[in-house]
């Protein structure tokens, strides 16, 4: 079954997905289509595959691996007060992994639960102009933080 995330990862591999930030060795980092949290990150695996319980070994520790260096990224790079991580695929049935941060600032209804309950149809839309110093100065980061493995 042919999903969103599939899309996405075929876009990034073409060199035709504007919202990625760069390749690491598990796959995508893709800045998020809405940005209600300003800095919301996916990881996309390549290849995809269904579910995190369907990578194994290596594969697995470095994808997870990645995740929380990408976490540490998108907190550096945002100052945001901590990062929460979300595998679903219930919507997509597909491996993509959220990273979102949370931030002090956020008002004291939504804070303290999760960011399902944000309003996703009205935050902010991924802007090209807007987004571009977030996703270089996160680049920057990921580049000191996940060295490509070239010997794949």
């Amino acid at each position: 079954m042919k999903t969103l995330i599939h899309e996405r990862v075929e876009q990034a591999r073409e060199g035709n997905n504007p919202k990625v930030i760069r390749r690491v060795n598990s796959g995508w980092v893709v800045i998020g289509d809405v940005q209600f949290l300003k800095g919301y990150c996916l990881l996309l695996p390549d290849p995809v595959v269904p579910s995190l319980n369907d990578l194994r070994g290596k594969e697995r520790e470095t994808f997870l691996r990645e995740l929380v260096l990408l976490g540490d990224a998108v907190l550096k790079v945002t100052k945001a007060k901590r990062i929460n991580y979300e595998i679903l695929g219930n919507t997509e049935p597909a491996l993509h992994a959220h990273v979102f941060p949370r931030y002090e600032t956020e008002s004291d209804l939504l804070k303290m639960r999760p960011v399902w309950f944000y309003d996703w149809r009205a935050a902010p839309l991924f802007d090209r102009e807007r987004d571009a110093p977030f996703m270089a100065r996160l680049k920057a980061e990921l580049d000191i933080l996940i060295p490509i493995d070239k010997s794949k």
